[in-house]
């Protein structure tokens, strides 16, 4: 079985000390391939320092992350145009909208959001989309998109029924990662009712770690333990959900 992490913070402080055992223990579990969202400037440089450390594992993307959008956004957002104009990434992301953190930046938000979905589809990548507190907010906001075009994964998807259905008849994925294994992450009421060619698989480490490590640091090993629980709550095996999960990824990132 091969495994897909779509969503891996690899170059976060909390790496610095094991980074590359913590890469061997990856690939021990079969995690053959890491999406690595770009979330503002800072992050760029160790992003591809990894990618070119581990080519063919490790896969860069480019974007603002929400609650990095400041009042110097439109600076950061040329400086990662610049950057799209010469070479090529996985994605545009990760990006999208936060009303968990700040509710004051919304308005810039949307603007950034709008901008960068534009380069999207102009660059023909998937989008890599945040919306913690605002599904439904991001989701009006996309759906006038879609129609031209533009494709991407709800990363760390915990919204409901209604909410997975609006998403995935825009032609999105939904990400999920440690909050299925959750007790009362809500996950074991909506996976069931969802075709596994919509889903795709992520850690968001070091954030969100799935049970028994729930509250420590995560990492792409783990991605088997989401694995176990998204196979049994889909009454699928886990070589079936490898199988259709890693396709879904590298069919929507062109891996």
């Amino acid at each position: 079985m091969q495994w897909i992490d779509t969503h891996a913070h690899l170059y976060a402080g909390e790496f610095d000390a094991d980074r590359q055992e913590m890469m061997s223990r990856a690939v021990h579990h079969q995690v053959g391939a890491m999406i690595v969202p770009n979330v503002d400037k800072e992050s760029i440089e160790g992003m591809l320092q990894l990618e070119r450390r581990y080519p063919g594992v490790v896969y860069p993307t480019m974007g603002l992350h929400p609650c990095y959008v400041k009042k110097d956004f439109q600076q950061e957002l040329y400086i990662m145009e610049e950057w799209l104009s010469k070479r090529t990434f996985t994605a545009i992301g990760e990006i999208g909208t936060d009303l968990y953190w700040d509710k004051t930046t919304i308005e810039a938000q949307k603007e950034a959001l709008k901008v960068q979905c534009d380069w999207a589809l102009k660059y023909s990548l998937p989008v890599i989309i945040h919306c913690r507190e605002s599904i439904d907010l991001t989701i009006d906001l996309l759906e006038p998109m879609s129609a031209a075009g533009l494709r991407g994964v709800f990363h760390c998807f915990t919204g409901s029924i209604d909410q997975a259905r609006r998403i995935t008849a825009m032609g999105f994925k939904l990400g999920i990662g440690g909050v299925s294994t959750f007790k009362k992450g809500g996950l074991d009421l909506v996976l069931p009712a969802l075709s596994s060619r919509d889903i795709v698989l992520e850690t968001d480490c070091p954030y969100l770690a799935p049970v028994p490590h729930r509250g420590k640091r995560n990492e792409p090993s783990y991605l088997t333990l989401v694995a176990d629980r998204v196979s049994l709550l889909m009454g699928m095996t886990t070589s079936e959900l490898a199988s259709v999960t890693t396709g879904n990824a590298r069919s929507l990132f062109k891996l």
